[in-house]
């Protein structure tokens, strides 16, 4: 098949949907590929690099897409776009299916086969195509590293001539992928780290990082996680609960980073106007959801605020961008870890329609909207 990778342009996207070692391993397996001109020079992929793997570039994202069966990006280009494409060719990225459906129907007028790789099913085979997991993965680490800077005291306990430095106290607000990584990496650094999440099974895998758990842990609590592993929307009077709970112990932290989403709803707010009140001046809070509403009040998305009392609150967008190259190699993985699904024996293009990871992803078919995420 012939495969074509945009330049992703959109906001601060720097990402690539393919390196040139993913289009090395695309050509060597016969497939031809367009790489459109610069698509991966904010990730510090050369064209040159591209072009020694196999790669033809192209001059633009239009003129990439116009013969090819696939086409990888990372956030999917523009429903204009759509209308270059061949009919029946795929398109994949992280398409925002439910924030965009006008991009949604603009694949199905185009006849377009478009996958959303945040729709992938979370199962065990999958696990190798989980973009939402690797960039996660790679936020969770960056939010506690540039925590860390912007907070601008010494993490760990440092014992020295001149005294002691006590080491900074770190809580991380949901445990998923992101949380985790947060989590190890604070300990990495020295910080006594604690952490909550409103999903039982996080629990042990907080004790296993060795940080300390903090949650009301009641009967809600109990089943408060769905079968795909995500939170559950928790009730008013749980959410009071874990709020009294929490507002004594930000009140003594030095950063804290909320990671709190549920797909398809606002962020919830965990920490509060009041809570804010109460923290030191010089602290942080790390919002990795202000892109959804965010979890931390006055949070204002790309930028960093400072309160009255002296809190900064951390904005940044696209926190998977700010490590651009590592983002993009496990983006690029994933992709290629999906590509068997996407082909025939003799790697012609041809979707694996009657597999799960095919149909939990493809959002349109021969010009209708399929997924059943977006009917109704």
């Amino acid at each position: 098949m012939h495969i074509a990778v945009l330049k992703d342009a959109s906001g601060a996207e720097a990402r690539v949907a393919a390196t040139p070692d993913t289009v090395r391993g695309y050509v060597s397996s016969g497939h031809s590929v367009s790489v459109t001109k610069n698509a991966g020079a904010a990730a510090d992929f050369a064209d040159a690099a591209y072009v020694d793997a196999g790669a033809k570039i192209a001059a633009s994202n239009t003129a990439a897409v116009k013969t090819a069966d696939l086409v990888l990006s990372v956030t999917g280009g523009t429903a204009k776009l759509l209308a270059s494409m061949k009919k029946g060719a795929g398109i994949t990225g992280l398409l925002s299916p439910t924030d965009n459906p006008k991009y949604v129907a603009a694949a199905a007028k185009a006849g377009v086969t478009a996958l959303a790789l945040e729709y992938i099913p979370r199962i065990s085979r999958a696990q190798a195509m989980d973009v939402l997991s690797s960039q996660s993965n790679l936020a969770g680490y960056r939010s506690v590293v540039e925590g860390a800077g912007i907070y601008g005291r010494a993490m760990p306990m440092m014992m020295t001539a001149a005294g002691t430095i006590a080491p900074a106290k770190v809580f991380i607000m949901g445990v998923g992928v992101a949380g985790l990584q947060a989590i190890a990496t604070a300990r990495r650094l020295g910080a006594v780290t604690t952490a909550t999440d409103v999903r039982p099974a996080t629990k042990e895998q907080v004790a296993s990082l060795g940080a300390k758990f903090i949650a009301v842990e009641n009967e809600e609590f109990k089943a408060a996680e769905t079968a795909g592993g995500y939170a559950k929307q928790m009730s008013p009077e749980y959410q009071a609960l874990q709020a009294e709970l929490t507002a004594s112990h930000i009140a003594k932290q030095d950063i804290v980073i909320t990671t709190a989403l549920i797909p398809g709803r606002d962020a919830p707010v965990l920490v509060t106007k009041a809570m804010l009140d109460t923290m030191r001046p010089g602290s942080v809070l790390v919002d990795l959801a202000v892109e959804r509403g965010g979890n931390v009040a006055g949070a204002k998305p790309g930028e960093i605020v400072t309160t009255k009392n002296g809190v900064h609150i951390v904005g940044h967008l696209n926190w998977p961008s700010r490590m651009a190259s590592d983002a993009s190699n496990m983006f690029a993985r994933n992709l290629k870890a999906l590509l068997p699904l996407l082909s025939a024996e003799d790697g012609s293009y041809a979707p694996h329609w009657d597999d799960e990871v095919i149909q939990g992803a493809a959002l349109t078919r021969d010009g209708a909207v399929v997924n059943e995420r977006l009917k109704g």
